[in-house]
């Protein structure tokens, strides 16, 4: 049995609904997928939690959709993962993003298609996506997601899970944060004493409460979603999930997108769709409904009848913003309540996970006496920069539409817009390079939907693990491109290991335990190295695991046959021996005491480059 099937089993006894408890170890603010997936990680490790959500529990609109490999393997961990691969498509068909005029109509440049590329691990990128991961890149809707992360929540921690619940204040002494909880039905206020608090609300009010700046750019972009049933069958592109939509009365500006949500099918026989309609493609009063489904249809190329149902339609603006601070005391931001930036490559709902999955193990650690109180300092020196980093890539990203348009000579006057598309349906020289500049431009959004160095390739720059000074492998200032390496504050290496005993084969990953650290090395170095492990202090646990001998592995391991690597829970890399050391007893001692306090803090802010590509990424933002 893997330590992920093992710590599934793992929930903590019940409470009644209408018992409070006056402290818990560990409570949170926000009942979000952030909030609800830390709740599960910490009763799977025996923490007790609370969680609070001023709101109910009724999903109400799609939001995030992309679930990519490093959140899936998280959610594998919880064992959300099957539930959600049963629940969405079965076929790989809707891995592209595509750009047309419009979906179908009756004009000569109706329907036309401008190009498309593969997205989330799709088509030519498919083989790329399998070798970073065991886990495969998901999509689901939040509308969707959410109930299901909530069932699992409460069966962890059951009784533990509660609506209209608002935090209103947190006092916090040596010992414990005092939170103050109003119920919103009866405006009762009750104290709950927590020795850490997590604020995943959403960044509703948290920051604030706690005295916490969030940096960058606000309200650069006013974007208004609408879930609506559709039927889009007649269109010509019989498989994407995404569409953009360009064409010559909107001059170089994208006039909207169009995302399939199921629930059966995820193409253009999709019975419910997440439509964004640029604000200026509506005419008229944008809170009107006849408005703005003129407005849909117009961008479609639907008649006047074609019939829409709305089901909800919400309204967000582009922000660029990084807390400044991670931590304030025994408070945590996680999720939106930390960073925000655009949806331009999925990267929200993502980055919000991955910020409790680094989070929980830490807290435990601390929680149990495994570690000290300074290993959690880490948490803001490992994901700040990375959200940092998310956050000006998203914004990059935004911007990466308008150059299709232009490549298409589209401008202000529409009718040298369509004298351009003849060009580009035609014959010639000058269509051969029109085309040619076109799907270059359409091209460079493998920065949005290939960016696995992005997804999968993010690293620490400073933390809790032990740098060897080695030099990251490839550029990484190239999101597409993803090089596997052992690298400390580096993900481990996924390979397919055959099982001896004629079973199904299983990850490296499956190998890392989700309680203590985990010693992969050799089968012939491991007794040497458990000698070692068993040779330290009572500290946190170090299980020993010989990695069968796989040619597979050694082209990836980077280190001998009698080196080690040491992996954290959340199967970062902590500290890597190329050989052995003459003392193994006492070099993994010495690596432990650095990653127990969190490692060294850096020479210099490593989210600083990226806080300055947020502000030039914001300052050319195409409305």
């Amino acid at each position: 049995m893997s330590a992920s099937q093992n710590s599934r089993s793992l929930s903590l006894p019940p409470i009644e609904d209408d018992v409070w408890p006056e402290s818990t170890e560990v409570l949170i603010m926000g009942g979000g997928p952030v909030g609800l997936s830390c709740a599960i990680l910490l009763a799977q490790r025996g923490i007790d939690v609370l969680l609070v959500e001023r709101r109910d529990f009724v999903f109400r609109f799609p939001r995030a959709h992309l679930l990519n490999t490093r959140t899936m393997e998280a959610f594998h961990d919880m064992g959300v993962a099957e539930d959600i691969y049963a629940a969405t498509p079965q076929h790989d068909r809707w891995r592209k993003a595509v750009w047309y005029t419009t979906a179908t109509g009756p004009g000569r440049f109706d329907g036309l298609k401008i190009g498309e590329v593969p997205a989330w691990g799709g088509g030519e990128d498919a083989e790329r996506y399998r070798s970073s991961s065991p886990r495969a890149f998901a999509n689901m809707p939040q509308l969707r997601l959410d109930p299901l992360i909530h069932k699992h929540a409460v069966a962890a921690a059951p009784g533990r899970i509660r609506q209209g619940q608002e935090v209103v204040g947190i006092e916090q002494d040596d010992e414990a944060a005092s939170v103050r909880i109003r119920d919103r039905d009866t405006g009762e206020i009750r104290r709950v004493r927590a020795r850490y608090v997590v604020a995943a609300d959403g960044g509703r009010n948290s920051a604030d409460m706690l005295g916490i700046e969030l940096e960058g750019p606000r309200d650069m972009r006013e974007v208004v979603n609408y879930h609506v049933s559709l039927d889009l069958s007649s269109w010509s592109e019989p498989d994407a999930l995404l569409g953009h939509f360009l064409h010559p009365a909107g001059g170089a500006r994208r006039r909207g997108t169009i995302q399939a949500l199921g629930p059966t099918h995820y193409n253009r026989d999709s019975e419910e769709w997440l439509v964004s309609v640029a604000a200026w493609m509506i005419e008229g009063d944008p809170d009107d409904e006849s408005a703005l489904f003129e407005s849909i249809r117009r961008m479609l190329g639907l008649a006047d009848d074609h019939e829409i149902t709305m089901h909800s339609m919400t309204r967000w603006n582009y922000n660029g913003l990084v807390a400044k601070r991670f931590r304030a005391g025994r408070v945590f931001l996680a999720g939106d309540a930390a960073h925000k930036h655009p949806p331009t490559g999925g990267l929200g709902l993502n980055s919000g996970i991955q910020d409790v999955q680094n989070l929980c193990w830490k807290l435990s650690a601390v929680l149990r006496d495994e570690a000290p109180e300074a290993l959690l300092d880490s948490y803001q020196a490992e994901r700040r920069p990375i959200v940092a980093w998310y956050t000006a890539h998203s914004l990059e990203n935004a911007n990466r539409h308008p150059p299709i348009a232009e490549a298409l000579g589209f401008s202000e006057d529409e009718a040298e817009g369509i004298r351009n598309l003849e060009v580009f349906v035609g014959e010639g020289p000058e269509s051969d390079e029109m085309r040619r500049r076109v799907a270059a431009e359409v091209q460079h959004n493998a920065h949005d939907y290939s960016q696995l160095g992005v997804e999968a390739g993010y690293h620490y720059w400073a933390g809790a693990f032990v740098p060897d000074g080695t030099p990251a492998p490839g550029d990484e200032s190239d999101p597409v491109a993803f090089h596997p390496t052992s690298r400390p504050g580096h993900h481990l290496p996924h390979v397919w290991l055959a099982d001896a005993a004629g079973g199904a084969p299983r990850s490296t990953h499956d190998l890392v335990r989700q309680h203590g650290l985990t010693l992969l090395t050799s089968a012939d170095a491991a007794p040497d190295w458990q000698r070692a492990v068993d040779a330290l202090p009572g500290t946190m646990p170090v299980t020993v695991v010989a990695v069968p001998d796989d040619e597979g592995w050694r082209a990836v391991r980077q280190i001998d046959d009698d080196g080690a690597l040491l992996l954290r829970p959340d199967r970062k890399v902590a500290w890597r021996a190329a050989s052995a050391p003459a003392d193994r007893a006492s070099a993994l001692r010495d690596a432990l005491e650095v990653v127990l306090r969190g490692g060294d803090a850096p020479d210099h802010d490593p989210a600083e480059p990226f806080l300055k590509r947020i502000r030039a990424a914001a300052s050319v933002l195409v409305q």
